[in-house]
C-alpha cells in the first residue's frame, strides 16, 4: 500500500463521494446518488467537511484507482460510494472495495441489507460492503437516494467512532438529527 498524503489537520476532513455508473457518467442522466449523499452528509455532520465528489463507470480498475486517490492523495477520512453493488455483471464496486482494502467491515453490510430488507425483498441481491483504508473508511451504498438515506441512517451512528479509531478527524454529528455513538469515557 503506497504512502498517504499527511493531511493538514487545521483544514475541514476530506469526504468522497464516489457515484458509480455507466450511464451517470456519459451523462444519459443525472446523478442522483451523489448528490443524495452530499445532502444527507450536510444535514446530519455539524462539523464542516470538504466533499469530493466525482461519477465513474462500472470498471473495477477505475474504481479502484479512485478509491485509492481519495484515500491516500486526497486524504478522505470517509469516502461513499453509489451504485454498483447489484447482482448485474457490471456491478463491480464490492469487488473493487474489497481489493483496495487492508481490512473489511462486513457488519456495515449486514445492517444496510437489513434494514433494506424491511422495505423490500429484493435487498438480499444487494452486496454493499465496507472497509478501511489507511485511515480511510470506505462504504458502499445503493444506487436510489431513499435507500441511500434508509442505509446511512442506519450505519452512520457508528461512522464518527470507525473514524476516530483508524485516526481520522473528529467528527461531530447533530443530536437532533442523528446520535453518533462514543463510548463513555471513564
Amino acid at each position: 500500500m503506497p504512502e498517504s498524503t499527511p493531511v493538514d489537520p487545521s483544514l475541514p476532513p476530506r469526504i468522497g463521494i464516489v457515484t458509480v455508473s455507466d450511464r451517470a457518467s456519459r451523462g444519459d442522466y443525472e446523478d442522483l446518488g451523489g448528490p443524495a449523499i452530499r445532502d444527507y452528509l450536510r444535514e446530519v455532520l455539524t462539523t464542516s467537511f470538504e466533499p469530493h465528489a466525482v461519477i465513474i463507470p462500472d470498471e473495477q480498475s477505475l474504481i479502484e484507482a479512485e478509491l485509492a486517490r481519495l484515500a491516500d492523495h486526497l486524504g478522505c477520512c470517509l469516502i461513499v460510494t453509489t451504485g454498483g453493488t447489484g447482482p448485474a455483471l457490471r456491478d463491480v464496486t464490492p469487488e473493487a472495495t474489497e481489493a483496495v482494502c487492508e481490512k473489511l467491515m462486513p457488519g456495515f453490510g449486514e445492517l444496510m441489507r437489513k434494514v433494506s430488507l424491511e422495505k423490500v425483498p429484493t435487498a438480499i441481491l444487494s452486496r454493499q460492503t465496507a472497509g478501511i483504508r489507511g485511515q480511510s473508511l470506505i462504504i458502499n451504498l445503493p444506487g436510489q437516494p431513499k435507500a441511500i438515506r434508509e442505509c446511512l441512517d442506519a450505519v452512520f451512528p457508528a461512522v464518527p467512532y470507525c473514524i476516530d479509531l483508524i485516526g481520522g478527524p473528529f467528527l461531530e454529528t447533530d443530536p437532533d438529527r442523528l446520535e453518533a455513538f462514543r463510548p463513555k469515557k471513564k
